[in-house]
């Protein structure tokens, strides 16, 4: 999974000349995740095996490391230093220089150096590693079934740290006093929970209960199998995991998952379940050998997988083709899945629209009645990081959310220059701080829609502010007006800059692939402010974080309602279907059971009908005209369930037609609405219609592409925005674009939706800083 998290990095390669064989003294310093990973005591092993005298401590700088001793053996080390680091280190560069002699004898661990700005990463929160595993399933071991069993290759990091250096005393186990046996391990150099700072075990740390709503405690000796029993019998339980509690229930029981969806307000928008093993998983899901790669990996997210073989409760992904997917990643997990339990609902523990539950009396309050009971324990999350969620398309694993077992691994973004914090979008927000040429992107905050969700994206920007001890001086933001952190950004006494959406999911590629530009980009998502006032959507953009221009949108229709029509696309419907045929609406079988009559009334007086480009729109309003869901349940059903009725690509497209207006070349919808009715009306299927629509978005796309790079001469393409998690879109326009002779560039290390977004600001930032923006024109 490194390369869906790293970036580019400079590292030190020049071996000492051995013709001599001298002694020599080196002075090393290594940067990246080298903290809390052990790599301390892998550097003391490596140095007592090559014979090396000196010391290893961590700085300001990163991991300082001072080694007296032969070239022969100097050299061996340097190879061994990246080459056999530890699983959980992330290496970014490592520096050498020779010092004096000193003559010393011995090799040690100096305590950590206290700076003004530590240059070392925080490792993710990450998966148990198979050699505590065996220790958690042992008998004859002291920490058998001790649910907080950890070690420095894996456990929580990100998650239970309040600020640097990564030391207990800056942790949420402050609060547990190790006992003997725990602290001798801490302090063993050759022990792997040398300086593991969540280490403890049943004697010294974290205690698991089970509780009741009204929280009295059930007094039972193994809470987690009593816990395990509840769930079998076909009660809820809310479950505190390592970033946020999870509400839990048996997957193959449908009474269960129904009573779920109920009681969580969650209609229809699918569940991510758990699996005991990789083959429980491949009894349901058909999985590729990345995707394999991908559940097994050490940052275990959920990764999105195509159903087939045996069913589980059918309303846990109604109407939809694939499941979420993820194996067990904490101890706790999978004590769960001891006696046969086979399959778990794991889902954010929340209210619809709310962000996750982190501490006890908060999950009390907000999931009672929804939780039979609680499965909880006293060690603090500090910060909410919900699973990340992963998909394989375009031969690549894709991000629909990057958060726990990634975040906080930076974007490398090959510039440097001065800090910057951006605050993303409304929706599927992340915030990204940009250190020097290092871009930390946080975790999923969420929708900033409630007060919650607000909290939340506050409390991270000072967390991150902290623990990478870095204060911006430049907020960058959303043009719109009315978001929460285009609000949070006017209340802070730094500068700002408002930045326009489409621009930076174009940035956004460009940070991810150090390009210089400028390029093609191909942005198509739900909802963007744009320059003029309207809802973009659909925008083909040429240029660079500096300077960008709008070449080419889909033709703008007028969206009754504004918000309402997203989760009632028959008005949206109703509205391109009343454009493309001036007024005359063909008769459809789409809007029975609704008055149209105040919609087009709303649309002929212009009443709260902004215009859109959007794309999601478009794929919202086709859905319906072919007999799709003329109310949504949750974001994009309706795309989504008419993305997955496309069969193949071979079908003719509908009509394409592009035409200039004044500035801005306009894809046209009407021609494609026209079309698409025709076919409706000589009974072609919904399958056809979709087969039909990804084909012609597919050519229209091509084609104002290859007119950009006509006028323009650019031939390299970046394709962002929600819209490209449509993986027959995607792929089959990444595809036709590499065909037409495009290098086409993508998201892989952050996601292509609104999570993205915060990564391209803080570019755009930059350039203004630097004297370069010029903004957008057009």
């Amino acid at each position: 999974m490194e390369n869906m998290a790293s970036g580019s990095s400079q590292k030190y390669t020049h071996a000492l000349n051995e013709s001599d064989n001298c002694v020599k003294r080196l002075g090393i310093v290594v940067k990246g995740i080298v903290q809390g990973v052990g790599f301390r005591p892998f550097v003391f092993q490596l140095a007592k095996s090559n014979r090396l005298n000196g010391f290893v401590t961590n700085s300001s700088k990163g991991v300082e490391i001072e080694l007296e001793g032969s070239t022969e053996h100097l050299n061996r080390f340097l190879a061994d230093l990246e080459s056999k680091a530890p699983p959980l280190s992330q290496i970014s560069d490592v520096s050498c220089s020779e010092l004096p002699l000193k003559h010393e004898s011995g090799f040690n661990i100096v305590e950590t150096l206290r700076g003004e700005k530590p240059a070392t990463l925080i490792s993710p929160d990450i998966a148990v590693c198979k050699d505590c595993l065996k220790e958690l399933f042992d008998p004859k071991n002291r920490r058998y079934h001790y649910p907080f069993i950890n070690c420095t290759n894996c456990g929580p990091r990100y998650t239970i740290i309040d600020q640097m250096p990564y030391d207990r005393p800056y942790t949420s186990m402050k609060h547990f006093t190790m006992c003997p046996s725990c602290d001798s391990e801490y302090h063993d150099p050759m022990n792997r929970r040398f300086h593991a700072q969540p280490n403890a075990c049943a004697d010294c740390g974290p205690e698991i209960g089970l509780y009741l709503p009204d929280q009295k405690q059930i007094e039972t000796p193994d809470p987690i199998g009593q816990a395990r029993a509840y769930l079998k019998a076909g009660h809820i339980l809310a479950i505190k995991g390592l970033g946020g509690f999870h509400l839990c229930c048996d997957a193959r029981n449908e009474i269960a998952v129904q009573t779920l969806r109920r009681r969580k307000h969650r209609e229809e928008k699918p569940f991510a379940i758990m699996v005991r093993s990789l083959e429980t998983a491949k009894r349901h899901c058909t999985i590729n050998a990345d995707e394999e790669s991908l559940l097994m990996s050490k940052e275990a997210p959920i990764v999105l997988l195509k159903k087939s073989g045996e069913t589980l409760a059918p309303s846990l992904a109604p109407g939809n083709d694939r499941l979420g997917i993820m194996l067990p990643y904490t101890p706790l997990h999978h004590l769960l899945f001891e006696d046969q339990m086979e399959t778990l609902v794991m889902t954010s523990a929340n209210l619809s629209d709310e962000p996750i539950c982190i501490n006890n009396d908060e999950a009390f309050s907000r999931l009672n009645g929804i939780a039979d009971f609680f499965l909880i324990h006293n060690r603090e999350i500090y910060l909410r990081c919900d699973d990340s969620v992963v998909a394989h398309m375009g031969g690549k694993i894709r991000f629909l959310r990057r958060s726990r077992g990634f975040v906080p691994k930076p974007v490398h973004v090959g510039s440097t220059g001065a800090p910057i914090l951006a605050t993303g979008a409304e929706l599927k927000n992340t915030v990204c701080l940009l250190k020097d040429d290092q871009a930390f992107l946080s975790q999923h905050i969420g929708d900033l829609v409630n007060l919650e969700a607000y909290e939340h994206f506050q409390k991270t920007i000072a967390h991150f502010e902290r623990i990478f001890e870095t204060k911006p001086e430049l907020v960058v933001h959303d043009l719109h007006p009315n978001m929460l952190s285009t609000t949070w950004a006017a209340e802070q006494d730094v500068p700002t800059l408002s930045v326009q959406h489409h621009h930076a999911h174009l940035a956004a590629v460009m940070a991810e692939h150090q390009l210089q530009g400028p390029v093609i980009g191909i942005i198509l998502d739900g909802t963007g402010y744009g320059t003029d006032g309207s809802i973009w959507g659909g925008e083909i953009l040429i240029g660079t974080p500096a300077e960008v221009r709008r070449f080419a949108s889909f033709e703008p229709i007028p969206l009754p309602g504004g918000d309402a029509a997203i989760k009632a696309p028959w008005r949206t419907a109703l509205s391109y279907l009343k454009q493309a045929f001036d007024g005359r609406l063909p008769e459809l079988d789409c809007f029975e059971g609704f008055d149209t009559q105040p919609i087009l009334e709303m649309i002929r007086h212009n009443i709260n009908c902004p215009l859109t480009s959007s794309a999601g729109r478009l794929f919202d309003a086709v859905a319906i005209i072919s007999g799709g869901k003329p109310q949504i349940r949750y974001e994009a059903q309706a795309a989504i369930e008419f993305m997955q009725q496309c069969t193949g690509l071979e079908e003719p497209s509908f009509d394409i037609q592009i035409e200039h207006a004044s500035n801005v070349k306009h894809m046209m919808i009407s021609p494609i609405i026209r079309s698409a009715v025709k076919a409706v009306q000589e009974g072609a299927s919904q399958s056809v219609l979709s087969n039909r629509f990804h084909r012609t978005l597919i050519e229209m796309l091509k084609t104002i592409a290859l007119k950009a790079k006509q006028e323009t001469g650019i031939r390299q393409v970046t394709l962002s925005g929600g819209v490209f998690q449509n993986h027959i879109l995607f792929e089959g326009l990444l595809s036709a674009l590499e065909q037409s002779g495009f290098e086409v560039f993508t998201h892989h290390q952050v996601p292509t939706n609104d999570g993205g977004i915060s990564l391209g600001q803080t570019l755009i930032g930059r350039a203004f800083l630097e004297g370069n923006y010029k903004g957008f024109a057009g």
